[in-house]
């Protein structure tokens, strides 16, 4: 990242931000700060078993855990680019980040959101194969054209996230401006440059618009299609048994989608910062948090997966402790 000169024009170029965060008392500050450091560490916690589990048993080396394995992956990075920096806001008086650490914040955060929409599509994808079309499935999706699609979904989040960057780190912001946000979002930042900033909201405008509404049409066509071919089911077990498939999908779907469309595609006259940033803790703290423990409830191979996991680690470290006696 190129540093900001510290003069342009009358104004002394920004080299901080201040993050207002959640302006509470600082007993309720600290309560917050245990609430969320306890969900963070829960949060890596579920996402580093799952993806265990799913490595460790050749079972599961099927291209719809491979998606959830890139998922969980996703997830604890995702939540690691915004989680440490606001459990130490929560202790410090000093909220301050510097210009290099938000545009980097904001990097990855865009980065990982946009990897996240394009791959719940590609898992919309696998599914839609799965249910309309089992007898080719293993023909169709296969683990090539899985690694294929996990790529391109990274490459797009990097691709997009670098070109959202190049208009955004370019505009000047004076002294020392206020975040009203608890990390780097790209909307507070926008609405703070003491310059035009139209050219970089068209631009990210553009981009939030492809890479929210493709892959929102690709999971709606994909479902509706799904739903299509389980009511043509005869039987009730094998709807259920079909439906029951793609459960855990579709509610991780349904959560990520309207916390993040609640947010990103509203007017910029219907934005107000004090109900986004309740927004945003559940599409960066809560869903991600929640996305772990769907996939285990609803999917009894990965329930299964995790238990051996689990039980082959206690079993080791009991082992382990017998052997040093």
């Amino acid at each position: 990242m190129i540093p900001k000169v510290l003069e342009a024009g009358n104004h002394t170029a920004t080299i901080h931000f201040v993050l207002l965060g959640f302006p509470t008392r600082p007993a309720f500050q600290l309560l917050l700060f245990f609430v969320f450091l306890a969900t963070y560490l829960l949060t890596l916690l579920e996402n580093a078993l799952i993806i265990l589990a799913l490595r460790g048993d050749r079972q599961l080396h099927k291209p719809m855990y491979v998606f959830l394995s890139h998922l969980s992956f996703l997830e604890m990075w995702y939540v690691t680019v915004i989680s440490p920096k606001m459990l130490v806001d929560f202790l410090s008086h000093d909220k301050t980040i510097s210009f290099n650490g938000c545009m980097t914040q904001l990097y990855f955060f865009v980065t990982f959101v946009c990897a996240e929409y394009l791959l719940l599509a590609a898992m919309a994808f696998d599914r839609h194969v799965a249910i309309c079309n089992p007898l080719r499935y293993p023909v169709i999706v296969t683990n090539q054209l899985c690694g294929t699609l996990a790529a391109g979904c990274w490459l797009c989040g990097l691709t997009t996230a670098t070109i959202k960057m190049v208009f955004i780190a370019r505009l000047h912001y004076c002294g020392k401006p206020h975040i009203n946000h608890y990390f780097c979002d790209i909307s507070p930042l926008l609405s703070i440059p003491c310059e035009d900033s139209s050219q970089a909201e068209r631009v990210d405008f553009f981009l939030a618009l492809v890479v929210i509404a493709v892959p929102l049409c690709a999971v709606v066509a994909s479902y509706a299609t799904i739903v299509s071919a389980i009511l043509r089911i005869p039987s009730s077990q094998g709807r259920q048994k079909a439906f029951s498939t793609c459960a855990s999908h579709l509610t991780v779907v349904i959560l990520f989608y309207s916390t993040t469309l609640f947010t990103y595609a509203r007017p910029k006259l219907m934005y107000t910062y004090s109900s986004n940033k309740v927004v945003s803790v559940l599409y960066t703290v809560v869903v991600p948090l929640l996305n772990p423990i769907i996939y285990c409830l609803r999917n009894q191979e990965v329930k299964a997966a995790l238990k051996k996991t689990i039980l082959c680690k206690g079993s080791r470290s009991r082992g382990d402790v017998a052997l040093s006696n």
